[in-house]
């Protein structure tokens, strides 16, 4: 089945397409970072150029109704500026026929935000707080009734369907998943989306050995289910950041007053137990560059990790840990990295993560493929210059998370069906 936009004859055709403009705006509503509008303009060329009309949807915030801070009409000038060209706006997307009816062949509208209509999240909203489960459950039917007229209205607005908003792909919401019902063989994924899916199956689904996984942030329970699918699937995993502590303790290691989850322990340990099992190497810092508080002005000293004094925390890799690291990547065909291994927000802590994305941007010059993903770790590529030296770096937070969880995505799912 139609899959992919590439392929696909948009002459005369309307589309409709959700992308993801959810952008920061400063005080004056100005765009303050691009990246998500410029991603998805070559999704919007393809059907313009291609002789096709497109009708854009996209959600901004998280506005409980209408709201003028979240309205798309901020970001037109920011649109027309990348695509160098001018687009309508339609300020209530139930109510765009008679513009969708006038639109020509190259033509672009933009619809109002998604998300000012409780009918795209399927969510109610003015529901009392002590409201009865009857009020609730009679509240949650009406707002799944007129969430059915929402979808199909904005079906109605076109001849085709394109999901290119990876950001929201593991939501089942209107635009990402209901829509796509109305379009059984003229439905498909942008060219964002195309990248994400192709780059994680890269990893997960047909990956070059050996691979390597590195993992870091500050929580174990936020990327229990990352680790526990990826487990099965590399060869070795880097563990870092304030996670790392929660393995070290459960190995017995004294770490002072480093970040922990004890409840986390014997889920470290379970790991630990899977990954000797299969054969999977698991490389924790056996040194650290120690604080004696959470500040980029604290004292320093290294310290082994499993044995930081009482009054120090681990707060970024030492120098012998990330040379290990390295070695690692540098021999690895196959390389994810998800979340930092320090504090790399404090410039006296960031060291380890920029050497992880220095060793990235090296073994993706020497052929490997190496895909980055998280908001964090998305950030410290980005914020250290090396987004154009990797493989590929992926737009979606939650969606990825999700993804490498081995989660199906509804939004995904929905274009696949």
């Amino acid at each position: 089945m139609q899959q992919f936009i590439d392929n696909y004859n948009f002459s005369g055709k309307r589309v409709i397409a959700r992308v993801d403009f959810n952008v920061p705006l400063d005080e004056n509503f100005k765009v303050t970072d691009d990246t998500r509008i410029r991603a998805a303009i070559p999704t919007i060329k393809k059907v313009i150029d291609g002789g096709g009309a497109i009708i854009l949807m996209s959600h901004l915030g998280r506005p409980k109704g209408v709201t003028d801070k979240y309205s798309l009409k901020h970001i037109i000038y920011k649109i027309e500026e990348l695509l160098q060209q001018k687009i309508e706006f339609c300020s209530d997307c139930m109510k765009a026929k008679e513009q969708v009816e006038k639109l020509k062949s190259g033509d672009v509208l933009l619809l109002e935000n998604l998300r000012f209509y409780a009918e795209e999240e399927g969510k109610p909203r003015g529901l009392a707080e002590d409201a009865t489960d009857e009020q609730k459950s009679e509240a949650k039917s009406k707002i799944k009734e007129s969430q059915k007229t929402f979808t199909q209205t904005l079906a109605s607005y076109a001849d085709c369907y394109i999901n290119d908003a990876f950001g929201t792909a593991h939501r089942a919401h209107a635009s990402t998943a209901l829509i796509a019902k109305f379009f059984p063989n003229d439905k498909m994924f942008g060219y964002i989306m195309e990248g994400e899916i192709k780059a994680i199956e890269k990893v997960v689904a047909n990956p070059s050995h050996p691979v390597t996984a590195i993992i870091g942030g500050s929580k174990v329970s936020s990327k229990l289910g990352i680790l526990q699918n990826l487990i099965n699937k590399v060869d070795n995993m880097i563990i870092g950041g304030g996670m790392a502590f929660t393995f070290i303790k459960a190995k017995g290691g004294n770490i002072g007053n480093s970040i922990c989850e004890n409840d986390q322990i014997q889920t470290a340990l379970d790991i630990l137990n899977q990954a000797e099992k299969l054969g999977v190497k698991i490389y924790l810092p056996k040194e650290v560059l120690c604080g004696d508080k959470f500040d980029n002005n604290a004292q320093i000293q290294i310290c082994s990790t499993d044995n930081i004094p009482d009054g120090w925390q681990g707060m970024d890799a030492a120098p012998s840990s990330i040379k290990e690291w390295e070695e690692v990547i540098m021999n690895s065909k196959t390389i994810l990295w998800n979340g930092p291994v320090g504090v790399f927000e404090m410039s006296n802590f960031a060291k380890g993560t920029l050497s992880i994305a220095d060793a990235l941007a090296k073994s993706t010059q020497n052929g490997s493929f190496t895909l980055v993903g998280g908001g964090d770790s998305v950030a410290a590529v980005n914020q250290m210059g090396y987004a154009q030296k990797v493989s590929y770096v992926s737009t979606g937070g939650g969606a990825m998370l999700e993804f490498l969880e081995g989660k199906e995505l509804p939004g995904i799912k929905a274009i696949k069906e």
